[in-house]
């Protein structure tokens, strides 16, 4: 396994970020990735661990211990095709993945796991710097035509898939870019926007069709793609927020997360946003009321919109820094980690921004309907029969003032009204399109995949999804696939 002694040699060196106060100037990329021979280095820690347990808790089931020995000996090129075998998009996940792979590193059991998640992404950069990565047209089409209403990774990983095994696809988008949350929810800073266009021009010269600006089910009727398409695959996000319907909820100036984050996006990119539904942060004093990866891309794209406070409030108590008895290895633990965002403000403002185990009561506002600030009350949280349940700490109510509020408390299931209540399928106890093993919604023909089937959750996740459905796809168009999937 590449240099067998490597992992008692070599310490973790998992790149770095440009200094907080330069990198809130703009919207640039902040990583700074490690060269290539640090790379080969940091692949020579991978153990010959026996059961690579980081396979099986990457969610694609990359073949991880290969592409750590091919790229230990220099054998890049065969290590891309490694990991083009499980995933479309390994810069994706080398980018903003949370990396799930190095919590079952059998290495993270004695020392800091190996760093798999930026070896990935050195393998794709590599491939892309050397002309490795170029479309894969087929070479026979089977007449057979697949609609897929949705562009996240999920949607996209799907007509790859599809397309390369000859069906003729059209992907459906009602934004005016392909990529969903990961072209307009996460920030240019973490992924820049020409990753996701160049695997959009890959797929567009291997036969993908692509329709943005397409509300299916407005814009088109779902009659249509019934009679146009042999099947429909539904890949479209969670984009139902949860909300806070506390006294003052209709002042101005408390926004939902992802209202603020696209808008971003956009300017980043060169668009204009209306004045009159313009969000800014700038010269605001901003709470952002929720603890997770979207909470923290507020924070980030606050400071450089040039806000003069941020505070971030979470619900939940602070999670332990190191794995306790109810997260044992190789479990994905929730653990206390400090985002570059978090880096950020803190280095910007001197002080630690999170509040824990915060409840917000309601919103304060002037006479003008404008929104100045939320009374909060500090929670006490207690197991009880097995149970963790929350109350409020008497006499701990106190106030922030706050010019922009911002919702990051995730979200409930996808849009109903529309195109999923025209198509008729059915929702399963959470709201989400129910489907069987298969990937099959309720009517036949018709599946599902991605944040639309299984809730809120991450990218590499949402490709394992798009894959898999593919396979399930294929087979029901062809009675058999050579597709690879992960539940296979």
């Amino acid at each position: 396994m590449g240099k067998v002694t490597g992992f008692m040699e070599f310490d973790r060196n998992n790149g770095s970020y440009q200094p907080a106060d330069k990198r809130i100037t703009d919207f640039d990329d902040i990583f700074i990735p490690v060269d290539e021979t640090e790379i080969t280095i940091q692949a020579a820690r991978c153990m010959d661990c026996g059961i690579p347990f980081c396979s099986s808790s990457c969610p694609l089931g990359n073949i991880i211990p290969d592409f750590n020995d091919l790229v230990y000996n220099n054998q890049w090129k065969k290590a891309l095709q490694v990991l083009h075998t499980t995933n479309n998009f390994p810069e994706f996940t080398g980018k903003i993945c949370p990396a799930p792979c190095e919590s079952g590193c059998v290495l993270g059991l004695i020392k800091d796991p190996i760093t798999i998640e930026h070896i990935e992404l050195a393998i794709a950069e590599k491939g892309w710097a050397e002309g490795w990565i170029q479309p894969e047209p087929p070479a026979i089409r089977t007449g057979k035509t697949v609609a897929i209403v949705g562009s996240g990774p999920a949607g996209m990983a799907a007509a790859q898939q599809l397309a390369r095994v000859g069906h003729s696809v059209t992907l459906f988008e009602r934004s005016d870019a392909i990529g969903g949350a990961v072209r307009y929810g996460v920030p240019d800073y973490k992924l820049p926007k020409s990753y996701i266009q160049r695997r959009v021009d890959q797929m567009v010269a291997e036969g993908v069709q692509v329709r943005t600006s397409t509300n299916v089910g407005v814009d088109i009727p779902v009659d249509t793609l019934k009679n146009d398409f042999d099947v429909i695959c539904l890949t479209g996000g969670s984009t139902e927020p949860r909300d806070l319907t506390i006294s003052g909820r209709d002042l101005s100036g408390i926004h939902f997360a992802m209202d603020f984050l696209p808008q971003s996006n956009k300017r980043v990119a060169g668009g204009q946003i209306p004045e009159d539904i313009a969000i800014t942060a700038e010269g605001k004093k901003v709470v952002v009321i929720g603890g997770g990866d979207t909470g923290s891309d507020c924070i980030g794209t606050s400071l450089r919109q040039g806000a003069v406070d941020v505070t971030q409030l979470e619900l939940l108590p602070m999670p332990p820094k190191e794995r306790d008895i109810t997260q044992p290895w190789p479990v994905f633990p929730r653990l206390y980690k400090t985002s570059s965002s978090h880096d950020e403000a803190e280095a910007t403002f001197n002080k630690d921004i999170r509040e824990f185990s915060v409840g917000t009561k309601a919103f304060i506002g002037n006479d003008t309907g404008e929104v100045t600030g939320l009374r909060c009350v500090r929670l006490a949280w207690e197991d009880v029969d097995g149970r963790y349940t929350m109350k409020e700490i008497e006499g701990s109510e106190f106030t922030l003032e706050a010019d922009l509020i911002l919702f990051a408390m995730g979200f409930l299931h996808p849009e109903h009204t529309g195109l999923l209540d025209d198509l008729g399928v059915e929702y399963d106890s959470r709201g989400n399109v129910a489907s069987d093993r298969s990937f099959q919604t309720s009517i036949p023909g018709i599946f599902t995949s991605g944040d639309m089937r299984r809730g809120q959750s991450l990218v590499v996740h949402a490709i394992s999804e798009g894959r898999n459905m593919a396979y399930e796809v294929d087979k029901f168009l062809m009675g058999e696939t050579y597709l690879r999937s992960t539940l296979k």
